[in-house]
């Protein structure tokens, strides 16, 4: 990479690069917390509902989500094209995941708005804008 080519990178590149660097380790924390029992116990009923049933190729999926979801992240900090197939990965685990986490919303518990607007919503949505944004980040050549 040569100076020219690191200047015509946005601004918002970095950015938005880091950010999701951030929700993503953010969500690599939350894996390993939920590994813990202790921790598991000091959650709320909801969040514990949802942890406490997860089957194996739920869990498995939730990690292909965060990890892939950081791996894209740091991927695309590095200006590598194969964060956009990365993040397809991480988009599958996120809908396995959910489709876990809808099922035990529907049968068992009850959310709030706020809630299923950070369980549910914000993982799909962050995963949908990152497979979009590396693919733009690919056609404006920030990645290669």
């Amino acid at each position: 990479m040569n100076e020219k080519n690191n200047s015509s990178v946005h601004w918002s590149f970095w950015g938005i690069s880091i950010l999701t660097l951030a929700w993503n380790a953010m969500g690599g924390l939350n894996f390993f917390m939920q590994l813990s029992p202790e921790a598991v116990a000091s959650f709320p009923e909801t969040h514990r509902a949802i942890i406490e049933g997860r089957p194996a190729w739920a869990t498995a999926g939730f990690a292909v989500a965060v990890f892939g979801g950081t791996l894209g992240c740091l991927l695309l900090l590095f200006r590598r094209s194969a964060a956009y197939y990365v993040f397809i990965a991480s988009l599958l685990g996120v809908m396995v995941t959910m489709a876990h986490t809808m099922d035990v919303i529907s049968s068992s518990i009850e959310m709030g708005p706020f809630e299923m607007l950070m369980m549910v919503m914000m993982p799909v949505v962050v995963a949908v804008f990152l497979v979009w944004y590396s693919k733009l980040s690919a056609r404006k050549e920030w990645i290669s």
